[in-house]
């Protein structure tokens, strides 16, 4: 039953992810992505930090860096030459190989079973994505696509690692810490790259507010629960959530057309994220503890 907790948290965080596609057209003001993503993060870390009070500590100071990068700088950063160069359907759906790089990292790094099951349910997703946002008139750009996949390779590597690095605070601390981290390395680009904002409106306060303290920082704090408690290769195909509450939620604010195809692509993803948990009903005793948990529980 706590298992089923765990999951119901943990796939909160991408159904609210997809929302930020809606409020970040309806709400912010357009063509300043890496301002936009410096503004989700920062304020949020700090905030957290704020109510935590705790800083890292000797190595967590780098590794605290290298997961604030891999989970928000690079990948954002990337996430957005992909948006730009390709269509929305493309784009998302060479992200949603992320679960398939997923599994693979967490046999080299975890040790993790690779099981047949997951990798049938992955491919289902990227199935199921491309048919609900993939079009006829799509086309290919080898950069965006090059983007696209190391993006996901980047937010694979920071799933797993966050994994493997798992420190002894709780999540709300480990997200202030990845948060303030990403947000600060992504600042110095908004500041050189990009033009200073606009004055910003109320709706735009309240798109900056929803982004940061919802989109970010409660994410992610149940984002990083889950992966504490459950094997990276269970939470990553919960991320097939994300597209599709975005287009139910085109389809329910701003009245866009759902056609047979798209209901189709709902059906399959959530039956990939279904058969996704199916695959990993091991016992606790099957699934392998990060390095160096073993020895804890042994001092223990």
């Amino acid at each position: 039953m706590n298992r089923n907790v765990d999951l119901l948290l943990t796939a909160i965080a991408p159904a609210i992810w997809g929302s930020t596609y809606l409020v970040t057209t309806q709400l912010l003001p357009a063509g300043y992505p890496l301002t936009v993503a410096t503004l989700r993060a920062l304020p949020a870390g700090l905030l957290l930090l704020l109510i935590v009070r705790r800083l890292p500590h000797g190595i967590w100071w780098l590794k605290s860096l290298v997961l604030g990068a891999l989970n928000f700088s690079i990948f954002w950063w990337l996430l957005f030459i992909s948006a730009y160069r390709l269509p929305g359907g493309v784009a998302a759906t060479v992200g949603a190989v992320q679960p398939l790089i997923v599994i693979v990292l967490a046999r080299l790094l975890l040790g993790s079973p690779i099981r047949s099951l997951s990798i049938i349910a992955a491919v289902a997703g990227i199935g199921g994505v491309a048919l609900l946002i993939l079009t006829p008139k799509a086309t290919l750009d080898p950069i965006g696509i090059a983007a696209g996949i190391a993006g996901a390779f980047s937010m694979a590597g920071g799933t797993v690692l966050s994994r493997r690095w798992r420190p002894d605070v709780s999540p709300l601390t480990f997200t202030a810490w990845q948060l303030t981290a990403g947000g600060a390395l992504l600042l110095p680009f908004a500041l050189l790259l990009e033009p200073p904002l606009p004055h910003l409106t109320s709706a735009n306060i309240l798109g900056f507010a929803y982004l940061g303290l919802i989109g970010a920082a409660l994410t992610y704090i149940l984002w990083f629960r889950g992966l504490s408690r459950l094997e990276p290769s269970v939470v990553s195909p919960l991320g097939f959530l994300s597209p599709t509450t975005a287009v139910i939620l085109g389809w329910w604010v701003l009245g866009q057309q759902l056609s047979p195809i798209q209901i189709f692509g709902i059906v399959v993803v959530l039956s990939s994220v279904w058969l996704s948990q199916r695959a990993q009903q091991a016992s606790p005793a099957q699934i392998p503890s990060p390095p160096g948990e073993k020895v804890a529980r042994r001092v223990g």
